[in-house]
């Protein structure tokens, strides 16, 4: 709950008027004003009559300050400076209200004033966070004395019915935790799974259609009775529609955060999905109740994306696993291009660059792609940059076309401006050794599919098997190679910043589940992510 700060309504102010009207604009930000007042019909056509150009640029600079959150200088321009910051600054703050959107009216004149006092009137639209945008008309008056306009303060001017007498009070509704049931009817809460907390609230979100509730209310100061509701958000309360029944495995939940904590207290992230479909089975975060990562983030994916530049490569038969290609240590193209630990593999097939994740050649394979090229491949067959309609708010990565030579070496290695996230890098991984797009889902039913992919061809599909198959017997993956069964897997490690370590990546997939982990300043793949990535497909149940 917020609660708007006990202001008493200030005092009247006194003072000798001018008869003298100042000719001068006051300022750039005046003229551009006055501008908007001429096209009104208010420049000097309007006759002597109609308001003075300069009160009008005031009340305009006054709410442009204050939509702009420059508070001290719109309290400047009023009559009571002290007054009008402290609330103005209480009446954003305490209501949660970001970057108000202020439009002024069309002005008028007092005409009893002898021209020394105007009032402007405007909408303003206050977003209040996280709920929506309070819109309301509100006034303010102006007048002229010694020659300068001011704000003629007041507590009505930030809105009518704020006075020294009532106020406003911020509520918000919480929304009932939502109950929800694993795909075999375990039950799912944050107590037993904390990972799922944030998804949880999410699901919860979606089900109410309306959105997160509360309510702006016009209270009496002394006694604190409500007395109106000035603005509501959200709809009708949840219905108890039973629970929710997701895609989740209770079993892999439980091995994917027990596995992210081999993470060493990073932030991390975790996502396991069937092949077959794109169901989800675990959705793990560290820490478990912060921001969404492994559904969200935004990263790098860094050599994790070979796996779809291989792929455009092959789409193509630009390239094949056992063609030569060169792998020097380091590569410029407008900036200098290197191997993890500047290692280099001189006659190195593509099969080998690939398992030993080695960039100086897959950006020396750059001209065999059109510049667009990766990205159209990336949306047409592993559906990334598409709408995803996941059952929680997903972000659903983003290859644009490089803008540069540079952009587009760094694009072959999942650098430059690609985007994707744990939930996309599954996903990619599932695509590739099943051959066929599945929009990832965390709810059983409902979820709408506005996708449109095509099918990779059986021989695509089977290189890129044997590609990620031999990542784990010879490669960068040999972490994975106890487990049993067909286990495939790539490694990545994505550039950050020079301040930062980079990211450590692994994706990985065994009997018919595809997983992806990040590892933030995990240095490399195999060392930050690979046991993570060991620890939940060892532990998950094999059925």
């Amino acid at each position: 709950m917020n609660t708007f700060p006990d202001l008493s309504p200030s005092a009247p102010r006194r003072g000798p008027r001018t008869a003298v009207k100042a000719l001068v604009a006051v300022t750039a930000v005046a003229a551009v004003a006055v501008g908007g007042a001429w096209g009104a019909g208010l420049g000097p056509f309007a006759g002597e009559s109609g308001p003075d150009p300069e009160a009008v640029a005031e009340a305009r600079a006054f709410l442009a300050d204050w939509a702009a959150g420059r508070l001290p200088a719109a309290a400047a321009r009023t009559t009571r400076p002290d007054r009008a910051e402290e609330v103005l600054s209480s009446f954003t703050s305490g209501l949660d209200i970001d970057r108000p959107v202020l439009t002024a009216g069309r002005p008028v004149e007092d005409e009893e004033s002898g021209g020394h006092a105007v009032t402007v009137p405007y909408t303003a639209r206050m977003p209040v966070t996280g709920l929506g945008t309070w819109t309301y008309g509100a006034e303010l008056p102006l007048r002229e004395r010694d020659g300068e306009w001011k704000v003629d303060w007041r507590l009505s001017l930030v809105h009518p019915r704020l006075s020294g007498t009532e106020k406003f009070r911020l509520e918000r509704e919480e929304a009932e935790p939502v109950r929800a049931l694993d795909r075999a009817g375990r039950a799912l809460s944050a107590d037993a799974h904390p990972s799922l907390g944030p998804v949880l609230a999410q699901l919860a979100r979606g089900r109410d259609g309306g959105g997160p509730r509360g309510a702006v209310l016009l209270v009496d100061r002394a006694t604190g009775d409500v007395r109106r509701t000035e603005a509501a958000f959200g709809g009708p309360a949840r219905r108890d529609d039973g629970p929710l029944r997701t895609t989740l495995d209770a079993r892999w939940q439980s091995a994917a955060e027990q596995a992210l904590r081999k993470a060493g207290g990073k932030n991390a992230a975790l996502v396991a999905l069937r092949v077959a479909d794109g169901q989800v089975l675990a959705v793990a975060n560290s820490p478990a109740d912060g921001f969404d990562r492994a559904v969200s983030g935004t990263y790098a994916p860094g050599s994790t994306w070979k796996i779809v530049t291989s792929g455009a490569l092959l789409l193509k038969g630009a390239v094949a696993p056992d063609d030569v290609v060169d792998c020097p240590r380091y590569l410029t193209v407008g900036k200098r291009f290197q191997n993890v630990e500047t290692s280099a593999h001189p006659g190195a097939t593509f099969r080998t660059a690939f398992t030993e994740s080695c960039n100086t050649a897959f950006i020396g394979l750059r001209d065999r792609l059109g510049d667009g090229e990766l990205g159209e491949v990336a949306k047409k067959y592993f559906g990334v940059g598409q709408t995803w309609h996941v059952g929680v708010p997903s972000y659903d990565g983003s290859v644009p076309e490089p803008r540069d030579a540079t952009e587009k070496a760094a694009s072959m290695i999942g650098q430059g401006r690609v985007q994707a996230n744990p939930l996309i890098m599954a996903s990619v991984t599932a695509t590739a050794v099943s051959g066929r797009f599945h929009q990832p889902s965390l709810v059983a039913t409902g979820t709408e599919d506005t996708t449109v992919t095509e099918p990779l061809p059986p021989r695509v599909v089977s290189r890129l098997r044997s590609l990620l198959r031999a990542t784990v017997t010879e490669g960068t993956a040999r972490v994975l190679a106890p487990l049993g069964g067909e286990v495939g897997g790539k490694t990545g490690t994505a550039e950050v910043s020079e301040e930062q370590e980079n990211n450590g990546w692994m994706v990985a997939h065994r009997g018919g589940v595809a997983v992806a982990c990040v590892v933030e300043e995990g240095v490399t793949g195999g060392g930050s992510a690979g046991p993570v990535v060991y620890g939940v497909l060892s532990g998950a149940p094999r059925s």
